[in-house]
């Protein structure tokens, strides 16, 4: 067992290494042996993980000012935006160019793009808005224009991008009805399938997942077309201060999904929070103050409370979004995992760019499986914890999350004190920290066994996910 002042002096040395010299680093009664390592794309063969590169079409981030820390993070996928009005600024001519640089890059480092068409384009009468929230192309001419960047976008891409989305948000503006939406995806949907049969089709990039009539009124026109076969996921966004707080509306939009056609999934297309106080940022959950440590917790709970439930996951956004007058809001958007300079350039990553790595290299496809709901044995554990069960499959054994989910993530917590019983498997626990990374040895005086069960005491619960599993279930770096 190492001393106190070497413990500490470990501690600092971890931390230091982690960007997280401020921040408290576990059960002070338990001994530090290292941090949980991350994985790169490149490593990984499947996962459910996507990090958002959104806005690019817009010139709101410079992919290539954060393109270094895109493979090194761990999502197998990339959401892009593919931007008709950054493509067409002259009628017939089409430069795609930045798109094909950004397409090739991401691949090249095992990350596999989504990509969403969108938005409007101006250069024609009836076109649309080139922005978040603006209309639909309408006129004759526009929709033939429409069709043919599709046409021209898929043909390019269809031996490198399998997924499509159809616009992004069109319920959070009045100009576009959920019947006006039904259309314009089915004339978009048909051309991509009449090109690439085997394409993965996006659907709705749903905002407003708390309300129905859009999706009804979408989904009745696709319906009465006998056209639900074009829709493969249905995306959905939904920004709660309390991330837990949306899987109710969740499990309500999943009902009426199914109540269409029960093969359809859900996926949560973008989610996240600021890492800025109010006045500093711009977008959703703007009205509250956020730290970097806050915005690490929200998106170690948005993950895992995903994962937990087998929903495919879009975090939002990987870097800093720099939004200009005359689109939906103005001003920078603090939700990325970098921080930005000015000129839109990386400062440096976040506390969250950590922790979404290490969750996005240790909980992927390879690694862990997920149990079923019930499979988990724990103790006198109250209603405001959330805990979920894996299988390492390395190892065989179980990997039990945990966390407090009674208020949005705060800057400081008392973690509550619980007893968790443990399965046989795992014969040198261990307790990891998803925020700060560290690993540490649950010692043996904190286990008591009766009538031989095993039965960990006083485990420390924070407002954010730790783990409990065997150190061989762990890989981690030794601090040194």
């Amino acid at each position: 067992m190492r001393t106190k002042s070497t413990l500490l002096t470990a501690v600092s040395l971890c931390i230091a290494n982690w960007g997280l010299a401020q921040y408290p680093v576990g059960p002070d009664q338990y001994e530090l042996l290292g941090v949980l390592k991350g994985k790169p794309a490149s490593e990984i063969k499947s996962s459910t993980w996507s990090i958002g590169g959104e806005t690019l079409d817009r010139d709101y981030a410079d992919y290539h000012s954060y393109s270094m820390y895109l493979g090194d993070l761990g999502a197998k996928r990339i959401r892009l935006q593919a931007g008709w009005a950054k493509c067409e600024r002259v009628k017939g001519q089409y430069n795609f160019t930045w798109l094909d640089e950004i397409i090739d890059d991401a691949l090249s480092r095992g990350v596999r793009p989504w990509v969403e068409f969108s938005y409007g384009n101006p250069i024609y009468e009836g076109g649309g808005e080139p922005k978040l929230g603006g209309a639909l192309p309408t006129s004759e001419e526009a929709l033939k224009a429409w069709d043919a960047w599709v046409t021209a976008l898929v043909t390019r891409n269809k031996n490198k991008v399998i997924e499509w989305e159809v616009w992004n948000e069109p319920d959070l503006t009045p100009k576009i009805s959920g019947k006006a939406y039904a259309d314009f995806y089915i004339r978009t949907a048909e051309l991509v399938r009449k090109i690439q049969p085997d394409a993965r089709l996006l659907a709705l990039g749903y905002a407003g997942v708390s309300r129905v009539n859009f999706l009804t009124e979408f989904f009745d026109v696709l319906k009465a077309q006998d056209k639900l076969d074009l829709v493969d996921v249905v995306t959905f966004h939904g920004y709660p201060p309390n991330p837990d707080d949306l899987y109710p509306t969740i499990e309500n939009l999943k009902k009426v999904v199914h109540g269409y056609a029960s093969r359809i999934k859900l996926m949560q297309g973008e989610n996240g929070c600021p890492s800025t106080p109010s006045s500093n940022s711009v977008g959703a959950l703007r009205q509250l103050d956020w730290t970097e440590l806050s915005q690490a917790k929200y998106v170690a709970r948005r993950l895992m409370g995903d994962y937990g439930r087998g929903i495919e996951t879009n975090l939002f956004t990987l870097s800093d979004l720099h939004y200009q007058q005359g689109d939906h809001f103005s001003g920078v958007n603090s939700k990325g995992l970098l921080k930005t300079h000015e000129d839109k350039t990386i400062d440096r990553p976040k506390i969250s760019y950590f922790t979404a790595q290490r969750i996005m290299g240790y909980f992927n496809l390879d690694e862990v499986s997920r149990l079923e709901p019930g499979v988990l044995s724990v103790g006198t554990t109250p209603k405001s914890v959330s805990a979920f069960g894996y299988r390492h499959l390395a190892t065989g054994s179980p990997v039990y999350v945990f966390w407090n989910h009674e208020k949005r993530p705060a800057e400081s917590f008392p973690p509550m004190m619980e007893d968790i019983r443990i399965d046989d498997k795992i014969n040198n626990p261990v307790y990891v920290d998803l925020i700060s990374g560290n690993v540490f040895a649950i010692p043996a005086t904190a286990i008591e066994t009766v009538d031989g069960k095993r039965t960990i005491k006083n485990i420390p619960i924070p407002d954010y996910p730790i783990l409990v599993a065997d150190q061989s279930a762990i890989p981690y770096q030794e601090c040194r």
